[in-house]
């Protein structure tokens, strides 16, 4: 990321010990970035971190998103946020939903309002496919953030603050994704373990996020949405990639069946959405329904809409073979690395 609008600039990042955050940081500061705020509320990471890079650029704060004071202390000063901190995983937001809300709803809500608090220019949410037609704690808590940062967008035209959200599917390697575990099993002569074998997913390198963010920083207007278009694959596709990569050519495959609240295939754009969606090249931007609550006004007539629109989905996106994940595989510095070891 070498772009001139981040020259100088004061960035916080929510949840900025994470994968997301992590690699965040990396290019910020390659950027030229002025100062980069991290709230997090894991201080080990914090430490890591520190020492990792090792710039004093970076300044950290000990907090959490569902603390209004600690999140403002966060953001003297910034010109852009990018909100990360969430409940990320699906089975333990549908044994703690509340937990869920806190974080992910009233946390984001605390951030935005903060944000638009200190006159920052913008604000990016990062959501997830889960929100698309949730079937689970962590989507519902998922689209209600995304219902709340364009609740402030529409109440607030005035704001000199621009909200707007981007939405991922899958990402590889990032904490708490399949690809790790599939390794430690192969690497240890286990068995691989899938959920469902034809259960698609799309695959997106952390790199691909962090480009999203940035463009929905330059480009967003109040209340879009912005997805990044990706190839997906099977579970089973993507389990035989990682071990052929790592020399097993056949290995065995135990299904294990689908989690709490796991949907067959992920939904990046609902139909809905697809209607109002602008192809961008390698984004959509879905902008804001900005109408007002005179519903009155369609009564009588509403807006009339194509019919046939088909969701934007891990089922028909492009579908990668074993040898096409294996080739996208390879782009990761970690999975290069681990081929370069084990050969």
């Amino acid at each position: 990321m070498a772009d001139d609008y981040m020259a100088g600039a004061t960035v916080a990042i929510t949840g900025g010990t994470g994968s997301f955050g992590s690699t965040m940081v990396s290019h910020l500061l390659e950027g030229g970035v002025g100062r980069i705020n991290i709230l997090s509320r894991d201080e080990t990471k914090q430490d890591d971190m520190r020492r990792r890079f090792s710039d004093s650029r970076l300044k950290f704060f000990l907090g959490d998103v569902r603390d209004r004071e600690s999140v403002r202390s966060s953001m003297n000063d910034v010109d852009h946020v990018f909100h990360a901190a969430a409940l990320k995983q699906v089975p333990s937001c549908e044994f703690f939903p509340q937990q869920a809300v806190a974080t992910n709803v009233s946390g984001s809500h605390n951030v935005v309002a903060a944000a638009a608090e200190v006159g920052a220019r913008s604000v990016v949410l990062l959501s997830t496919d889960k929100a698309v037609y949730p079937v689970n704690a962590m989507g519902m808590s998922k689209a209600l953030m995304e219902k709340t940062g364009q609740a402030f967008a529409r109440n607030n035209p005035g704001s000199r603050t621009t909200v707007s959200i981007t939405r991922y599917g899958n990402v590889m390697y990032s904490r708490g994704s399949v690809i790790p575990l599939f390794v430690d099993q192969i690497l240890a002569g286990h068995p691989i373990t899938v959920t469902e074998p034809l259960m698609t997913r799309f695959l997106m390198s952390l790199d691909d996020s962090v480009d999203l963010v940035d463009y929905a920083f330059q480009h967003a207007e109040p209340g879009d949405l912005f997805v990044r278009k990706a190839a997906a694959s099977t579970v089973e596709t993507l389990a035989r990639a990682v071990a052929s990569l790592l020399g097993v050519e056949d290995p065995e495959i135990r299904k294990i069946g689908i989690r709490h609240g796991e949907k067959m295939h992920e939904t990046l754009l609902g139909q809905e959405e697809m209607l109002k969606a602008e192809d961008q090249g390698d984004y959509f931007r879905v902008p804001m329904d900005a109408r007002s609550l005179e519903y009155e006004l369609f009564f009588d007539q509403g807006e009339q809409m194509p019919a046939e629109v088909r969701d934007y989905t891990s089922e028909n996106t492009h579908r990668l073979d074993v040898e096409e994940t294996k080739a996208l595989l390879m782009q990761l510095p970690k999975v290069a690395e681990l081929v370069s070891r084990s050969a």
